[in-house]
């Protein structure tokens, strides 16, 4: 099982233990990550713009990229995916910007949208399957009461992430599972922590970082996971809570399951 691997900037800086055991993880299920070849930033940010093409043109040629390797293109930063399938959905949907696209870019062939986006979360629970990643598990995290922390990215706009239910996701507390741990609910677990205002105020994002660690705490986690480098970043860096739950990324948790840290 071979996908085409869009890792993003910031797992190649900041957010290596992401990517590091997403990569060593996905091996031991049997899944090879195909990082594609010159892969430039995705933007970080969807631009709503709809004369803007310039800043989609990174996620086309990525998204190209896999469709001439003619398999899925698998995310994992929250932010890149979110980039990716919205752009993806554009070329897919709107005919002004995917013609203005392969105007630009002059592929070998346009692209309109054939590339199905898949993010590690999603490859893990429909082609892994979560009763196949518990059997792989050698070292159950028993005892460990994790909760899950989705923020904005994953989920909205839902008609075209198309991830999970917005309001009541559950992919993240299925994944706890099978890893052996206990998921913990928490309130605010789909909404923003504040992290791309915390340049222009960071009172707010502070604030919201508090408020959603609080909550896991009140609740007994030991564990808040994530799959977003600025959730992360922002939940550790400008929280201002004592006794705090550990912050980590998902795939940290699931290497360890998995035998691998």
């Amino acid at each position: 099982m071979t996908y085409s691997y869009y890792p993003g900037c910031t797992l190649k800086t900041k957010a290596k233990e992401l990517d590091r055991y997403a990569r060593v993880s996905a091996e031991a299920l049997g899944v090879t990550l195909a990082e594609i070849e010159d892969w430039q930033c995705c933007g970080a940010v969807y631009p709503l713009a709809l004369d803007e093409i310039a800043t989609k043109l990174s996620a086309v040629r990525a998204l190209d990229s896999a469709k001439k390797e003619g398999r899925e293109l698998l995310t994992l930063c929250s932010a890149c995916h979110h980039v990716i399938k919205r752009v993806n959905n554009d070329m897919l949907t709107n005919d002004d910007i995917r013609m203005k696209v392969n105007n630009y870019l002059k592929l070998d062939t346009d692209y309109v949208g054939e590339t199905n986006v898949v993010h590690y979360l999603e490859m893990l629970r429909d082609a892994v399957g979560f009763d196949n990643l518990k059997a792989a598990v050698k070292n159950p995290l028993k005892g460990r009461k994790i909760a899950a922390y989705y923020g904005c990215l994953l989920l909205r706009p839902a008609k075209v992430m198309q991830f999970d239910n917005p309001e009541n996701p559950t992919i993240l507390e299925d994944f706890i599972k099978a890893i052996g741990a206990t998921p913990v609910i928490t309130g605010y677990r789909n909404e923003c922590c504040g992290g791309y205002v915390a340049l222009e105020d960071k009172a707010i994002p502070q604030k919201r970082a508090n408020m959603i660690l609080e909550e896991a705490a009140s609740k007994g986690a030991d564990t808040v996971i994530t799959a977003c480098p600025l959730c992360l970043y922002n939940l550790e860096t400008n929280s201002t809570i004592d006794n705090k739950p550990t912050i980590c990324y998902f795939t940290e948790l699931l290497a360890e399951a998995l035998g691998l840290k």
